[in-house]
């Protein structure tokens, strides 16, 4: 795909937020050749679009966007371009409880049954235990669980209605499984300490304060705006649009959407210590709290990128990732949701910050520039991050792509199903998951999960088929069928969830 690469010379320096000078690039700025740098690794990934700032004392000094807000389309990205900012929104999270905790309303050690008295997890210890920290820092005992949210149905009270549910997978502060569930949990503690609901709390004590007009919490108002990115993924050799997946039902662990402008000056007003034109919105021990250290980082949790950078130690802050990088200690934090990237990177002792956004999936370009630069400040000797992270992810996808055909080769041939695929239809269910459906269509059998998630069942082996979703980019998973005493189905085994057919006990109930 020929990659367009937009906003003239021009436009950059006409921009009012940059600083005079980002306006007069000289021999000895140590980024004069970013613009070239980052249009050509934009092509090289081919990303539709990008945008891309940098803060350095206080100001910033360059903010530019590439390319277009959707591929096939002539609109450009600008710095105003609205991009799903995904998890770089928990920071934001953190810092209104740290706002909180200024106003004596909350501490960060409270326990969340003394916010919330409703909310539970399976394990009672863990439900009576478990603090403000814990919702921060990943570290709450459970696993991923975004099946709670992702592409389904459920209201936000919902999804925290039923982690209760969640298997533990550790031992409470034991280990670190990133987590978006407890992050919506924190966002329910902000609304019940301020009275107000998240989305407001962040719009009028954070976006309105550090000067973020184009700056909203919820997918359904960015609809509403006209400059928006649209995501896309890449399919085979092809990029396709896709559509967008909704955070809202977990919205304080990564639903905001912003225009690098905007994120600009919220990576200016993080490295001034949470301050806005001299004035503080956290308290100088609040603020301490937000970027120390809290909980160690397993590897497997971690980016691919330390096989280069190779830290010597990785933790996690509130809403921050940490390593050390060139003899510095960075904080960041990726933003990731089907077909948007972003990421920040702050290196305080240098007072610089990094901030991109994208719209192509998992586009690692994202911390190539941002090695770029630190590298530019720091004096490192230039190095290609661009065609060294192409090497390290090409290589994964090609590493994941013969781990899929192995398995397929497992496969065992000339198998059937036990029963006509008419007797496999019916509803399935688990406290965890909810309710799915499994329809026998023009003969075919169609799972339905959720108003936006559905699929085709295709025979894989014995009682076991593959669920291809309608969303290609979501690939694939399978289902296995349990056939009961009576001779039909009595459980579906899906996405490690194993639901009850109810529809089989209802019947005999009203019978």
């Amino acid at each position: 795909m020929r990659i367009r690469c937009t906003a003239s010379a021009s436009f950059f320096l006409s921009l009012p937020f940059l600083s005079s000078a980002a306006q007069a690039r000289s021999a000895t700025d140590p980024i004069r050749d970013l613009d070239a740098y980052a249009a050509k690794a934009v092509a090289e990934w081919r990303v539709p679009g990008l945008a891309i700032a940098v803060v350095k004392d206080g100001r910033i000094v360059f903010a530019k966007g590439y390319g277009v807000r959707e591929a096939g389309k002539v609109a450009p990205v600008d710095t105003q371009t609205l991009f799903a900012i995904g998890s770089t929104t928990k920071a934001m999270t953190a810092a209104s409880i740290g706002m909180l905790v200024d106003e004596g309303k909350l501490r960060w050690d409270d326990r969340v049954t003394k916010i919330l008295p409703s909310f539970q997890l399976a394990d009672p210890y863990v439900t009576r235990e478990i603090t403000i920290r814990d919702l921060l820092t990943h570290r709450a005992g459970l696993g991923n669980a975004d099946v709670l949210w992702y592409r389904t149905d459920n209201s936000p009270e919902e999804v925290v209605r039923r982690v209760r549910f969640a298997d533990p997978a550790y031992s409470l502060r034991s280990s670190f499984i990133y987590q978006n569930v407890m992050y919506a949990v924190a966002g329910q503690v902000v609304a019940a300490a301020s009275g107000m609901p998240w989305e407001q709390f962040v719009r009028t004590r954070i976006f309105g304060p550090v000067g973020m007009p184009n700056t909203v919490p919820l997918l359904d108002s960015a609809r509403r705006r006209s400059n928006v990115a649209s995501p896309h993924y890449r399919l085979g050799d092809t990029i396709r649009v896709v559509t967008n997946a909704s955070v809202d039902a977990v919205a304080p662990a990564g639903a905001v959407w912003a225009s690098v402008a905007d994120m600009a000056r919220w990576t200016r007003f993080v490295l001034d210590s949470a301050r806005v034109d001299g004035r503080r919105l956290l308290k100088p021990e609040s603020y301490a709290e937000w970027l120390k250290p809290e909980t160690m980082v397993t590897p497997e949790e971690f980016y691919p990128t330390a096989r280069l950078t190779k830290p010597h130690w990785r933790t996690y802050a509130f809403g921050w990732f940490q390593e050390d990088y060139s003899g510095r200690m960075v904080d960041f934090h990726t933003g990731s949701i089907d077909g948007m990237v972003a990421i920040i990177g702050l290196i305080p002792d240098e007072r610089l910050g990094v901030y991109v956004l994208a719209n192509l999936d998992h586009a690692e370009v994202r911390h190539a520039l941002m090695y770029r630069v630190f590298d530019a400040y720091l004096g490192n000797p230039p190095r290609d991050w661009s065609a060294d992270l192409l090497r390290l992810y090409g290589g994964m996808r090609a590493a994941a792509d013969s781990a899929r055909s192995r398995a397929e080769a497992r496969r065992i041939p000339n198998t059937r199903p036990s029963l006509p695929l008419d007797q496999y239809a019916g509803t399935y269910a688990d406290s965890l998951v909810g309710e799915v459906t499994v329809t026998l269509d023009k003969g075919k059998l169609r799972l339905r999960a959720s108003s936006t998630h559905a699929g085709t069942l295709e025979h894989w082996e014995y009682d076991t088929f593959r669920l291809r979703w309608d969303n290609t980019w979501e690939g694939s998973d399978y289902a296995t069928f349990t056939i009961g005493r009576d001779g039909s189905p009595s459980r579906l085994d899906l996405e490690g969830a194993m639901l009850r057919r109810v529809d089989r006990q209802r019947a005999s109930a009203q019978r």
